[in-house]
């Protein structure tokens, strides 16, 4: 995990990667600490760019997943074509479909990370430094243990009152059975590590260094929900949708605020890890 540079029109900004919560900025660097005080909120940079720069982060990233994703059947369908396969044979399965969503996803995270806000070598080092303060291994102990918790009681409370509150990953549960060992490395390691780099790194980081963290917490954790239940298109109906829609929100701000009170991108990365596996467990153990 790392962190970079924030462009906010045509300047600059570096991002907010530091090593301590009051420590000085990282070398060459205009970014407040972390816990920016008040004092620096004449320095936000104007909103109509930053939000201009915002959205051009994530329809690329929506572009590519979406382009990605119909690149990756159609390659399976001629694969499956060249094997003499044809009609529903060559259509790709349940595993075959999230291996294709993932690595669409991992892929356009990744574009849009090195592209739009890269890392520098001082930023990556300040963030590695800041992941082994004690408080930051306290951080990635907690958080997934509140989030699961949360979204338990939340989601048996919709569910008390008749809603359906299916996630979307649910239907990974068979799959997950059936190949236990690849789909943990997906969902405890990698997804984790290509949806901070997005939703934390490039989204909440812009206009964390832009000097508008709370307004890049909500943002970011509004398109974390979005992406993960999709509108109309996920496995949830109804009021559910908008009880998964708030679960998944309140883990994006989550992880948000632990990397904006830690400085380093590998604290929610952790924590987020945490979390999936916690999530998982219980699909491995079912059926």
């Amino acid at each position: 995990m790392a962190s970079g540079s924030a462009q906010t029109g045509s300047k600059q900004v570096p991002s907010s990667d530091i090593a301590s919560n009051h420590a000085d900025p990282a070398p060459g660097s205009t970014e407040p600490p972390p816990l920016a005080n008040a004092a620096f909120a004449h320095r936000a940079a104007p909103l109509a760019p930053l939000l201009g720069a915002s959205a051009i982060d994530l329809l690329l990233a929506l572009a590519l997943l979406a382009g990605l994703s119909v690149l990756g059947t159609l390659g399976w369908g001629f694969a499956q074509g060249l094997r003499g396969l044809d009609g529903a044979q060559a259509a790709p399965g349940l595993t075959a479909t999230m291996l294709i969503a993932l690595s669409a996803t991992a892929i356009s995270a990744l574009a849009v990370y090195y592209f739009r806000r890269n890392a520098n070598a001082v930023e990556r080092a300040a963030s590695w430094r800041a992941l082994w303060r004690p408080s930051s291994w306290g951080w990635i102990a907690i958080a997934p243990i509140v989030l699961v918790t949360c979204s338990t009681l939340i989601i048996a409370a919709a569910q008390a009152q008749g809603l359906d509150v299916t996630p979307t990953n649910q239907i990974l549960g068979p799959a997950i059975r059936a190949q236990p060992a690849l789909w943990l490395t997906f969902a405890v390691l990698i997804a984790p590590a290509y949806e901070e780099l997005l939703f934390r790194r490039v989204l909440f980081g812009r206009l964390w260094a832009a000097g508008r963290p709370w307004l890049g917490l909500v943002l970011s954790s509004v398109a974390f929900a979005l992406v993960h239940e999709p509108p109309g298109l996920g496995a949830g109906r109804g009021a559910g949708v908008l009880v998964l829609w708030t679960v998944y929100t309140l883990m994006g701000a989550v992880f948000a605020w632990i990397y904006r009170r830690s400085g380093s991108l590998w604290v929610p990365y952790l924590a987020h890890a945490g979390n999936n596996l916690l999530a998982t467990l219980p699909l491995l153990a079912a059926g």
